[in-house]
């Protein structure tokens, strides 16, 4: 294999794993970082945090990998995933599976710096992932699954910093839940047409016509989740100004998405990354007055 053979197969694995599309690592990053923050009090322990942004990066690639390995008969079909790797043979299925299988190992080498309880968790979160691709098949809303995977970071990471996972967690869980089902659902409205053809189930199929305030009710629980998980925290004004800039987010969001225009419904999703930035800061925010003001 010569010199541009080898940056040919390398672009392929990068697209193989949307390296090339940080989106998906940002939506699964910052709830982890949302919990971090909250199980640190504020002050989470700098290793760790670069241990959770590491593995984040290596199990939503792995992600990647076991969705297109499952979806692989039904990808050419669809418009948008038509030209991925493994259906224009860039990549073969052996080595897509050899790329998920160490992709899994470096991740799970990560958690045994982690204390037992972490580990534990992390088969759970091995497992949600592993099995999102197939609920396409059979689930009404499988975006409510793939909140369950993309939040197991929250879990890890209080059991990671305080060897515990209290009740807090759960309300996290949920508003992340809700907050999946919102923003996968403008992203499977792009692809509703397509979904209706092969057989594949979304939530924008089974929504229907009444797509968009679905996911707009999906924003609101998520943020009415997010306000009695602060409350319970006792969370100052910062992060309930972090929520408010959410909400703004979310207003916007209906806004591109009332049309269900394809391009809007597309670029909508690629914004929830402002959405859950905004619940960040407004951690940060929280954090930053009760210490130094």
């Amino acid at each position: 294999m010569n010199l541009q053979q080898l940056n040919k197969k390398i672009n392929a694995y990068e697209r193989l794993m949307r390296l090339d599309k940080p989106i998906g690592i940002l939506l699964l990053l910052w709830p982890t970082l949302w919990a971090l923050l909250i199980a640190g009090n504020g002050k989470p322990d700098w290793i760790i945090v670069l241990i959770f942004i590491t593995g984040t990066v290596l199990m939503r690639s792995a992600g990647c990998v076991m969705n297109d390995l499952a979806d692989h008969s039904f990808d050419g079909l669809v418009e948008r995933t038509k030209h991925r790797p493994l259906i224009t043979n860039e990549v073969s299925k052996k080595e897509a599976y050899w790329l998920a299988a160490g992709l899994c190992l470096a991740a799970f080498g990560l958690v045994c710096l982690m204390n037992r309880l972490t580990i534990y968790i992390s088969f759970a979160a091995l497992f949600f992932a592993a099995t999102y691709p197939l609920t396409k098949r059979f689930l009404a809303i499988p975006q409510a699954y793939l909140g369950i995977a993309f939040g197991m970071g929250i879990p890890m990471a209080f059991a990671a910093t305080t060897g515990n996972v209290p009740t807090v967690v759960w309300l996290l869980m949920a508003a992340n839940i809700f907050w999946a089902i919102a923003y996968d659902t403008e992203y499977a409205m792009v692809d509703r047409d397509d979904d209706l053809k092969i057989g594949i189930m979304s939530s924008a199929i089974t929504f229907g016509r009444f797509d968009v305030l679905a996911v707009m009710l999906c924003y609101a629980a998520t943020l009415l989740l997010l306000v009695i998980a602060g409350q319970q925290l006792a969370l100052g004004y910062g992060f309930y100004g972090g929520l408010g800039v959410a909400a703004v987010v979310a207003i916007y969001h209906y806004r591109l998405i009332k049309a269900r225009e394809k391009s809007q419904c597309f670029k909508a999703f690629l914004h929830n990354n402002w959405f859950g930035f905004a619940v960040f800061v407004g951690l940060v925010a929280h954090y930053f007055t009760h210490y130094f003001m």
